[in-house]
């Protein structure tokens, strides 16, 4: 019996490293948009990806759970809470960016809650280095926007 104890200690140990990791790498990814003054920053992103994370890994230890159905679930309510950063302003669209990040994050949480480590980390440095394009001098020439800084100053 007590190895079985033993084997139930290490398998919860491995789940709750999970969710840190997965914590770790939406707030990862958080830390480059409140570097910038974006409202949705280290908790935001961490927060997302921890909950899909726990999410996963509740629906993929749970008896005669289906783990896809919770995870589509994850995938329409993190959709659902993007869908309220988007604002329009004639022709001026706020909060895409935003609400496109916080949805791969949130799947960053469900590839860490499977178990798929190489994936989760590679997919967030992915969505760090797509947020950081728009730093980069040569991406400015190249996608020929106008950063809402370069707009305000005088």
């Amino acid at each position: 019996m007590s190895s079985l104890l033993y084997i139930g200690w290490l398998n919860d140990l491995e789940l709750v490293m999970r969710v840190f990791l997965a914590c770790l790498l939406g707030a990862m990814i958080g830390l480059e948009r409140e570097r910038h003054g974006i409202s949705a920053g280290i908790r935001t992103y961490g927060a997302i990806a921890l909950g899909a994370c726990v999410f996963g890994v509740t629906s993929a230890n749970v008896f005669g759970a289906d783990p896809s159905r919770i995870a589509a679930q994850v995938a329409t309510g993190v959709g659902f809470i993007g869908g309220g950063l988007i604002f329009r302003q004639g022709n001026y669209v706020s909060g895409l960016t935003t609400a496109a990040t916080l949805w791969a994050t949130a799947a960053v949480g469900l590839a860490v809650s499977f178990g798929m480590y190489l994936i989760s980390i590679l997919t967030s440095i992915l969505i760090f280095l797509l947020l950081y394009l728009p730093r980069l001098s040569w991406w400015k020439k190249f996608s020929g926007k106008v950063q809402r800084e370069e707009k305000e100053a005088p």
